[in-house]
């Protein structure tokens, strides 16, 4: 059925919406495809339902293409199976928990794996059963501290989750690279630039993950690519660490009063001049900063964490957070500071952390902090540094940990070149997670000898509503939105300009001739609105091809321009449908 305009549940705005901060936010509400109902959680106009669903079905087509069968399982969650997983407390604050009138624990459904598990585990037992993949597209809710960007990053959103089960490794690999394909498919045909990047696992577990990030200047997901190839989410990239390096003729460390230097480039300053190395100036790579947090398991109990980084890099809270998950960070207080006397702030050195015993505080260090590599750092007492203390000879660090910020030009991990950052919109995102979620809840089946064997599982999703969002980031102009013919919500967009009865007689056919041809028609018949708005609608809206019908009929032509490049041709109208629908298809 044609969408008039007359009738159809839409209002365009010309101004921005205030609480809008992407351009995908602010084209999306003016354009009238969605409208806030509460920080984080929006509602879908008729417009951009039809956006959604398209999308939907783009994802439907390329996930049973892979034999993938869909089923559908409740938002409201029971506390047992995520309790199994232990996820019930790794959540944290981050889900939406309620109580029945019994007082029984439910949540609303941030994901499914612990579900889409025990049904396989109901049903299914033997290895002849496998492989299976399942797949859903369900709402899910997540409690964002802090909702943004519209759709990007909100409270409620949908999202399609599938699971593969398999007899074996192998077979896994097998499900994994056919859902891999399947993403690549779906993200060509939405029209997005993207990038298939490494990535941490994080709270969901497994051996590996790979994420699909669309390219946009103002994506919430930095990574890195190399001119070798290598890709990866800036979390997850592995610095490369240098040999240790022999140190029987370092000097000794000395402490030194190093007074006037809060920073890192005026101590510098007052170690080149005071303390002149032989082979070369200090640098800010010769320090080694000690920053201190706190970690907040799932259970509330609290830790403190002490991380060295060279001074001339800052700790990455997002790459930190990763390594420490599904723990939180916070701030390292004063209060802290009181419960921890050892701790001179703001001089904080390897001495007091290096020793259990004095400080209690674990103590991980950057991957450059190698065996032999000399370092000028807290000395543990107000005003002073210690120099030339060795790693190795002098302090010993627990461990090592990826926190330090990653940095254009840094040198790939693969060796395949320097580094550059990029930023992007996590689309896709897929886990090989191994046994962890099948060894939780005791999904096993009989392999071909009898024998129970623990299931092996691979998780896939992909963000369909922020699909949508990320389409418009990578598809617009300073006029509003331009939508891939295979998601928009009509392929053609007639305009009828003029008050001239005939100019309506025209355009009301050419609508219809156009649907009876199979062209999906938004057309906006409004007899009482200006050709500029109309115009001013019909770019804002998006639709990529659009006909106006008005000063041309003259000549018994219309106009039929295309949205993105803005080219127009002028066509006979007794040609019109041909032409169009010959247009719709070879797009």
């Amino acid at each position: 059925m044609v969408m008039r305009m007359s009738t159809l549940f839409l209002r365009t705005l010309r101004e921005d919406p205030v609480d809008a901060d992407v351009v995908s936010h602010t084209l999306l509400v003016r354009a009238g495809y969605i409208r806030r109902a509460a920080p984080g959680i929006y509602s879908w106009l008729p417009l951009g339902y039809q956006v959604l669903r398209n999308i939907e079905a783009i994802i439907r087509e390329e996930m049973d293409a892979i034999g993938a069968q869909e089923v559908h399982f409740p938002a409201l969650l029971p506390r047992e199976p995520y309790e199994a997983s232990n996820r019930w407390a790794e959540y944290g604050d981050s889900v939406f928990r309620v109580k029945d009138r019994k007082q029984a624990d439910y949540l609303l459904g941030p994901t499914h794996e612990e579900m889409f598990t025990l049904l396989v585990k109901d049903l299914y037992s033997s290895y002849k059963d496998l492989p299976l993949s399942l797949y859903q597209i369900q709402t899910k809710y997540r409690d964002e501290q802090r909702p943004r960007a519209g759709l990007l990053r909100g409270r409620e959103f949908v999202m399609k989750d599938s699971y593969s089960f398999d007899v074996s490794d192998e077979a896994f690999l097998r499900s994994y690279n056919a859902h891999r394909e399947a993403y690549i498919k779906i993200f060509d045909r939405l029209g997005l630039e993207y990038e298939i990047v490494a990535a941490m696992s994080g709270a969901m577990g497994g051996s590996a993950s790979e994420e699909f990030l669309a390219t946009a200047k103002n994506g919430e997901d930095t990574y890195v690519r190399s001119p070798g190839g290598y890709a990866a989410n800036v979390e997850a990239v592995v610095t490369p660490a240098p040999d240790p390096v022999p140190y029987d003729d370092a000097p000794a460390a000395h402490v030194e009063d190093t007074p006037d230097t809060p920073t890192i480039e005026t101590l510098v300053d007052f170690l080149n001049e005071r303390f002149p190395r032989d082979d070369r100036p200090w640098t800010a790579a010769d320090t080694l900063k000690n920053v201190l947090v706190m970690v907040r398991q799932p259970d509330g109990t609290r830790e403190p964490l002490a991380v060295g980084v060279p001074g001339d890099r800052e700790v990455d809270e997002k790459r930190l957070q990763a390594q420490l998950e599904p723990a939180t960070l916070e701030t390292f207080t004063d209060d802290d500071f009181a419960a921890y006397p050892a701790l001179t702030r703001g001089y904080v050195g390897p001495g007091v952390l290096g020793e259990k015993n004095v400080s209690g505080i674990r103590y991980l260090v950057d991957p450059r902090v190698v065996a032999g590599t000399r370092w000028v750092t807290g000395a543990d007492q107000h005003g002073h540094h210690v120099v030339d203390l060795v790693c190795g000879r002098d302090f010993t660090p627990d461990g090592t940990i990826e926190a330090a910020d990653v940095r254009e030009g840094d040198p790939a991990p693969d060796g395949s070149g320097p580094l550059e950052l990029a930023r992007g919109i996590e689309m896709g995102h897929i886990f090989q997670l191994g046994r962890k979620y099948a060894e939780a809840l005791g999904l096993q089946v009989l392999d071909e000898n009898g024998k129970l064997v623990t299931v092996t599982m691979g998780s896939y999703g992909v963000g369909v509503s922020r699909a949508v969002a990320a389409i418009v980031e990578n598809s617009h102009d300073e006029n509003g939105i331009i939508w891939p013919r295979e998601v928009a919500p009509a392929d053609v967009h007639i305009v009828a300009t003029g008050k001239d009865a005939s100019v309506f007689t025209a355009a009301d056919e050419l609508a219809r001739e156009l649907e009876a041809a199979g062209v999906s028609v938004l057309y906006d018949d409004r007899e009482s609105v200006s050709p500029g708005v109309k115009f001013n609608d019909s770019e804002l809206i998006g639709v990529p091809t659009i006909i106006v019908v008005g000063r041309a009929l003259a000549g018994g032509n219309v106009e039929v321009k295309d949205r993105r490049s803005g080219e127009r041709t002028e066509v006979a109208v007794s040609d019109a449908v041909g032409y169009i629908r010959s247009l719709v298809r070879r797009s």
